[in-house]
């Protein structure tokens, strides 16, 4: 039995590629949903860290907090206007736990848990051209705080949901798929912040195949900040948004469709390298609905 159009697939999957853990760069794809197609999904997301990549060296131990858990609720929806635009939102919903030493937070004046939504993402995605089997595509979105989340000039920061900032990006997309299901995706962008955030260069390189009831990708991510300070060296004033933000991460995903309309996802992967982060690892789980009914086929 066959189930669902590759186009479908490869839509759905990668967008909760894209939202699967909290460092999650951008959450555009190279495939375009067509006019009138789209989706819902919904994803849970756990990282943990123990350790950090400061510089000029990594540290074995998070200050104060010892470890640190992330827990996130995304909802991530995207409709295609005609065949070459779409717009995308996406609002997340973030929980962070520490596991400090008993009695270390009193004296700080600390708390062990931060939690609300974060940050609403809306983009939209142009395809300006196509030669041969490779789509080039323009995307430019911005991200807003959602609630009034707040972020201490101290290690208090460490649990912030995040940066308090808004965001200004703009995306190239390049994006090479054959008839066998075989892709590659490449992005490279900029993104403007405001605040004491530093902005950033975004870059990813998504590989993958995708069969009638069988998806696979991997991929790897980067993103180098253009300025900041960095966590305990001269410059540094306490101010965590203010540091300089490096990480390569990677990770990897599959999908499956259960009927014409829903699919189940899995992933994992986590940051291997940086500087001012975090040595993360993720797991996730999404459901999405595709607004569009394909039905099965034998």
């Amino acid at each position: 039995m066959k189930i669902f159009y590759s186009k479908v697939l490869l839509t759905l999957v990668i967008s909760l590629a894209s939202i699967s853990a909290s460092f999650a760069q951008t959450l555009l794809t190279g495939f375009m949903q067509g006019k009138k197609g789209g989706y819902v999904t919904f994803s849970g997301n756990h990282e943990h860290y123990s350790s950090a990549f400061y510089y000029p060296e990594k540290i074995d131990e998070i200050p104060v907090f010892k470890e640190i858990s992330v827990n996130t609720f995304n909802i991530l929806g995207t409709y295609g206007f005609t065949d070459r635009f779409e717009m995308l939102v996406n609002i997340p919903f973030v929980q962070t736990v520490g596991s400090p030493d008993a009695g270390v937070l009193e004296g700080l004046g600390y708390t062990n848990q931060q939690d609300g939504a974060q940050d609403i993402s809306v983009y939209g995605k142009y395809q300006f051209a196509k030669v041969g089997k490779v789509a080039f595509q323009g995307a430019a979105g911005f991200s807003t705080p959602l609630s009034k989340y707040y972020i201490e000039p101290n290690f208090q920061s460490l649990l912030s949901i995040g940066d308090r900032a808004t965001t200004y990006n703009g995306i190239l997309l390049g994006h090479f798929k054959d008839e066998r299901g075989f892709f590659i995706t490449g992005q490279l962008g900029y993104s403007f912040r405001t605040t004491a955030v530093p902005d950033a260069v975004l870059s990813e390189l998504k590989i993958g195949i995708s069969r009638p009831r069988f998806y696979l990708s991997g991929q790897v991510g980067n993103q180098t900040s253009t300025s900041g300070t960095d966590i305990l060296r001269p410059g540094f004033t306490g101010s965590f948004v203010e540091t300089r933000v490096n990480y390569t991460k990677v990770g990897g995903t599959i999908y499956t469709p259960l009927d014409g309309n829903l699919g189940l996802s899995i992933g994992g992967g986590g940051i291997v390298g940086g500087r001012n982060v975090g040595q993360s690892y993720y797991g996730m789980a999404g459901l999405t609905y595709n607004f569009l009914y394909h039905p099965l086929v034998k």
